[in-house]
Parts: structure tokens; C-alpha cells; sequence
């Protein structure tokens, strides 16, 4: 009983290991990805200007045509006045000129506008370049040494991996699954050192018939109080 005893605190050991290393693990996961979710962002920034600066080179572009076309417009009315014979008429075409000059007044000042922000925009998209570009190259780097991190530990791990099953195919099956069982119903400790009377698992004093049982290790005993595996510790003189 004292080898099987032995044998289940090595895989309680191993099971603790792997836990470490899985979280560790999880963390620089975390890391990587926070690493890759920056990225994104800094291309979504400028995915963004570029979709407004298009758009905004798109209305510029319509409100050129509109301009050339409102041009044409008072170049071809100004030629019919000189055809005209009626006052009425004359002061008609007059007032589509007018109208038609204010109208180009009013595209003149919004394309200024437009050209201004287009402006600003291809100098907030440079910058966003740039800092993308120098984002992605620190970035690259950074991400390679996160994966080698995480390969290290998953190499670690597929090697306590080994350890364990080398150690439970020496153990009954029945006694394993008890073990996993507990290890899952008590927060991966299925196992609880039992010293000067008391349950170290969960700090309360065991029966003494049971206690003193635990130098006999003729069977496995548990903590009638949190149903752990029983591992007499002496206290270390």
C-alpha cells in the first residue's frame, strides 16, 4: 500500500506540474493574442481612412463634374443672350446666369472643403502607415518569441504527459479514476498530507483510530471531512 501511496503523490506531483505549465501556457496565449489583436486594430485604423479618403476623392470627383458642368451651363447662356430680342427673355437669362454663378460660388467653396479634408486625411494616413509599419515589424518579432515560449511549455507538458501515463499504467484503473474523480471535485489536489492528527487538505483534526491507521498502510484512508487520499507526513525534527 505504502508503493501505491508513493505512486499517487507522483501523479498528483506530475497532475500539479501540468497545471502550472498548461496556465502559464493560457497566459502566453493571452499575450500572443492581445500581440495580434493590436495589429488588426493599427490595419483597421488604416483600412478606415483609406475607405473615407476614397470616398472622399469619389465626391470630389462628382462635384468637379457638377462645376464643369454648371461652366458649360453659364458659357452656353451667355452666348443665347446675344441672340435674344426680348427684354424678357435678356432679364430671364440673366437670372439663370446669377443663379447659376452663385450655385458655382457654392461648389467652389465645398470643393476647397473637400480638398482640405483629403488633405488631412492622406496626412493622418501616412502616419497611420508608418506607425502600422513599425507595429507589424515589432510585432513580427515579439510573436515569434511568444510561439517559441509556447512550444517550449507544450513540449514540457506532452512530456509530464508521458510521465503520468507511464506512472498510472502501474496503478489499478479503479484506484486512477478515484483519484482523477477527486482531483476534479477538489480543485486538482486529490491527495492531503495527514500530520500530527490533523488534515492538512482541510485543516481539521482526523479521528484518532484513523490517524493512527495511516501507520499501518494496510489500506488507503480518507478525510471524512473533504474525502481526500490520506498521506501521512511526519513532522520533520
Amino acid at each position: 500500500m505504502k508503493k501505491k501511496l508513493d505512486m499517487l503523490e507522483e501523479l498528483q506531483e506530475v497532475d500539479q506540474l501540468i497545471d502550472t505549465l498548461k496556465a502559464s501556457q493560457s497566459g502566453l496565449q493571452a499575450e500572443l493574442s492581445g500581440i495580434n489583436q493590436g495589429v488588426d486594430a493599427a490595419r483597421e485604423e488604416v483600412e478606415a481612412i483609406e475607405a473615407r479618403l476614397a470616398q472622399c476623392e469619389a465626391e470630389k470627383s462628382g462635384m468637379e463634374s457638377t462645376h464643369a458642368a454648371e461652366l458649360e451651363n453659364i458659357s452656353r447662356s451667355e452666348t443665347n443672350m446675344k441672340e435674344i430680342k426680348t427684354n424678357k427673355e435678356f432679364q430671364a437669362i440673366g437670372r439663370e446666369i446669377t443663379a447659376a454663378r452663385k450655385q458655382l460660388t457654392d461648389i467652389e467653396e465645398q470643393l476647397l472643403q473637400k480638398i482640405s479634408l483629403i488633405e488631412e486625411l492622406s496626412s493622418e494616413l501616412a502616419a497611420k502607415k508608418g506607425r502600422c509599419a513599425e507595429l507589424t515589424e515589432n510585432s513580427a518579432q515579439r510573436i515569434v518569441e511568444k510561439q517559441a515560449e509556447i512550444d517550449k511549455i507544450q513540449s514540457d507538458i506532452n512530456a509530464d504527459i508521458e510521465r503520468r501515463e507511464s506512472v498510472a499504467k502501474e496503478m489499478p484503473a479503479s484506484l486512477v479514476k478515484k483519484f482523477t474523480i477527486l482531483r476534479e471535485q477538489r480543485r486538482g489536489r486529490a491527495l492531503a498530507i495527514a500530520r500530527d492528527g490533523y488534515c492538512m487538505g482541510c485543516n481539521m483534526h482526523l479521528p484518532p483510530q484513523l490517524y493512527n491507521n495511516l501507520y499501518k498502510y494496510e489500506e488507503l484512508l480518507t478525510c471524512p471531512h473533504c474525502q481526500r487520499i490520506l498521506i501521512l507526513k511526519l513532522q520533520q525534527q
